[in-house]
């Protein structure tokens, strides 16, 4: 038999991104270009940017909900989505960091084609159901400088009596417009820009540093084509210039709130790094955050407001990404060269490393984990199969393992 034909075809979707700073006062007239008049706002008890969002909103009537949780469980996304249910909206409008984003998601998805939020979550842990269809309008006003959730098809979740953290994920769940206003980062606690803006970094370098869309055996139709094709030539333009800013600006953006032109570059590096790995994909250090977010709720972060234990997206993914990469690092030598450069170094490895001091990341020891948890991360990361499947060299159990180990 000849060997398989190779993929030849890549995608990009990207949401509409209004940028710059008062944008948010556009929020009304862009849902009524939606077609929305009536719609839920969804938000965080945190968040100060109600009123200014709903003043901006103008006469579109609006329902708020606050109860989206920091980092959303199971139980948190069913009951937005039955609130939105009750409420009889039109569309959706989501205001704060990727929680309250994921939040509007989900309750969309619910509402648009009903059914149990575990029908839709990835396998092997839910069913997997295909999205039947679009869903409602969304329009997402991030306030914070990391996720990019604004621009994915992707939705996070934790499931905490079942010590894993998994998601939802398809084209349908990508917002249909997002406002990204530098002005809605200016209260973010410094603690919390830095998680997020690491998340950037990680989004930007695990797309650029992806497997090329080229490796990819050719599908048997397009049905079957992920949705994280690997590294391809548009997906890199954003990307790299992501992790340009994230080296030129994270660190001014955790020191000093009131550096605008800084947050304003991050929130924009997050939206950019979000279409870059929406195309491209993420691979080993989320499919490692996945099981450290999730096996164990012992950690309380610094300046989050939440109140209860947990890892920030954020750092669960930075914490094994020096690693990670320095394991990558002979699939693509010049890739990795570049991608450190960009950042502001000579070796991707030690650049990350050079941040996380910078911005003082804890090790996976102080996040509460040793020796002894390795085989349940591993076992945890390895089940993440759709994110490892686009990792430029082939990662198995015992180098999972190594990884870990020398993120501890």
């Amino acid at each position: 038999m000849g060997a398989a034909a190779r993929e030849s075809i890549f995608t990009l979707e990207a949401t509409p991104i209004k940028f710059g700073p008062g944008a948010v006062d556009d929020a009304g007239w862009e849902l009524k270009r939606l077609g929305v008049t009536r719609a839920l706002l969804v938000t965080d008890p945190g968040i100060p940017h109600v009123d200014r969002v709903r003043a901006a909103l103008g006469d579109v009537d609006v329902v708020v909900y606050d109860g989206a949780r920091v980092e959303p469980t199971l139980e948190s996304l069913q009951a937005a989505a039955d609130f939105a249910l009750d409420a009889e909206v039109g569309g959706f409008v989501s205001l704060g960091g990727g929680s309250a984003i994921d939040t509007a998601k989900v309750a969309n998805l619910i509402v648009s084609h009903p059914a149990p939020v575990m029908d839709y979550v990835n396998p092997p842990i839910g069913s997997g159901r295909s999205v039947p269809g679009p869903l409602r309008p969304h329009l997402a006003i991030p306030t914070t400088c990391g996720t990019g959730s604004e621009a994915t098809t992707v939705a996070v979740l934790d499931i905490p009596e079942r010590r894993v953290k998994t998601g939802i994920s398809h084209r349908y769940l990508r917002p249909s417009q997002a406002i990204v206003d530098p002005e809605l980062a200016s209260t973010l606690p410094s603690e919390v820009v830095a998680s997020a803006g690491l998340d950037v970094v990680c989004h930007a370098a695990e797309s650029f540093l992806s497997k090329p869309y080229t490796a990819r055996e050719k599908p048997s139709s397009p049905d079957a084509r992920p949705p994280y094709q690997g590294a391809n030539p548009v997906a890199d333009v954003w990307s790299q210039k992501a992790l340009e800013y994230g080296g030129r600006f994270l660190r001014r953006a955790v020191a000093d709130g009131d550096d605008v032109e800084a947050r304003g570059a991050m929130m924009l590096a997050a939206s950019m790094a979000g279409v870059g790995f929406g195309s491209a994909g993420v691979h080993i250090p989320h499919a490692c955050a996945y099981p450290i977010a999730g096996l164990k709720h012992e950690w309380t972060p610094p300046g989050y407001p939440s109140g209860h234990a947990f890892v920030p997206h954020g750092i669960s993914v930075i914490v094994t990404a020096p690693a990670a990469f320095a394991f990558t690092e002979e699939a693509s030598p010049e890739r990795h060269a570049q991608a450190a450069a960009l950042l502001g170094g000579s070796s991707l490895p030690e650049a990350l490393r050079s941040l996380m001091d910078d911005l003082r990341v804890p090790s996976l020891a102080e996040l509460g984990y040793g020796p002894d948890d390795i085989p349940e991360l591993v076992e945890g990361a390895l089940a993440q199969q759709r994110l490892l499947a686009v990792a430029p060299r082939e990662v198995g159990a015992d180098d999972l393992a190594a990884i870990l180990r020398a993120s501890l």
